[in-house]
C-alpha cells in the first residue's frame, strides 16, 4: 500500500462534504484539462491533480469506460466524446438570454452604468440585449439597435476577435478587453470584452458604456470579471 503523501490532493482540498472521495478525484482529472490541451500525459495530470499516477491511471480506466476521455495514438489521454455529448445538452438546455442578463443587471448595479451584450451581424454589431443606467445622463440605446462595427468598444471586440489586423485589435487579442472613449460618440467611454463558449467560440461582446467624468479605475476590473463569469456559465 502506498505511503501518504505529504502534499494534499486538490479532490481532497475541494472534496464535497458528504460526497464520494473516488468520483471528487475523477472530477479533478476532467477539470485539469485546460483551453489549448489536445492531450495530456499521465505525468502531467498527475502534477496538475497532485495525485499518484497509479490513481490517476485506475481513474483513466474508468472515465475511458464511461467515454469521458480516450487514450490517443501517442499514449497521452484527451477527453472523450461522451463530453462533447454532454455539453450539446446543456447548451441546449438555457436560453442564452437567461443566462447573460442576471450578469448584466448585477453589473450595472454594482457600476451604476448601462450595459450591453454585442453579436456581430453582417458588417454591423446588434445590441441583443441592454440594461440602461438609472441616471438620466447616459447613452440612449436600445435591444435591437443595429451600430457600426468599426466604431465602439463592443465592435472593437468583435473586429479584433475575428480576426482584425491593426496594432488596435492586436492590442485588444493581447490584453483581452478595451476601452476607449469618443470612439463612437464623444465623451462616452465605452469598456467591452469578449464571451466565449465551450468550443472557444466567440459569443459576442460584453459592454459598459459611460460618460467620461463618471468613469472609475474599477470599471474595467468589473466588466472583465462580468465576462469571465459569462464565459464559465457558457463553459468557456
Amino acid at each position: 500500500m502506498p505511503k501518504k503523501s505529504a502534499t494534499t490532493s486538490l479532490a481532497d482540498e475541494q472534496a464535497a462534504p458528504g460526497g464520494a472521495a473516488a468520483v471528487d478525484k475523477a472530477i479533478t482529472v476532467l477539470a485539469a484539462f485546460r483551453a489549448g490541451d489536445g492531450s495530456l500525459s499521465v505525468t502531467e495530470l498527475a502534477e496538475r491533480t497532485r495525485l499518484y499516477k497509479s490513481t490517476v491511471l485506475r481513474l483513466l480506466a474508468s472515465l475511458a469506460h464511461g467515454r469521458l476521455v480516450q487514450r490517443t495514438a501517442d499514449g497521452q489521454w484527451s477527453l472523450g466524446p461522451e463530453v462533447a455529448r454532454l455539453a450539446s445538452i446543456y447548451s441546449a438546455s438555457f436560453s442564452l438570454e437567461d443566462l447573460v442578463m442576471p450578469e448584466m443587471r448585477a453589473l450595472m448595479e454594482r457600476t451604476q452604468e448601462s450595459v450591453a451584450f454585442h453579436v456581430r451581424q453582417g458588417d454591423q454589431r446588434l445590441v441583443l440585449y441592454r440594461v440602461d443606467s438609472p441616471q438620466l445622463l447616459r447613452d440612449h440605446v436600445r435591444a435591437g439597435d443595429l451600430l457600426p462595427l468599426d466604431r465602439g468598444a463592443g465592435g472593437r471586440v468583435l473586429m479584433a476577435f475575428a480576426g482584425a489586423k491593426g496594432r488596435m485589435y492586436d492590442k485588444v487579442r493581447r490584453d483581452g478587453f478595451v476601452m476607449v472613449s469618443g470612439d463612437r460618440v464623444p465623451g462616452l467611454v465605452g469598456i467591452s470584452a469578449p464571451v466565449w463558449n465551450a468550443a472557444r467560440e466567440l459569443v459576442g461582446a460584453l459592454t459598459l458604456t459611460a460618460p467620461e467624468q463618471r468613469v472609475r479605475p474599477s470599471f474595467a476590473d468589473e466588466l472583465r470579471r462580468s465576462a469571465q463569469a459569462l464565459t464559465g456559465l457558457l463553459g468557456g
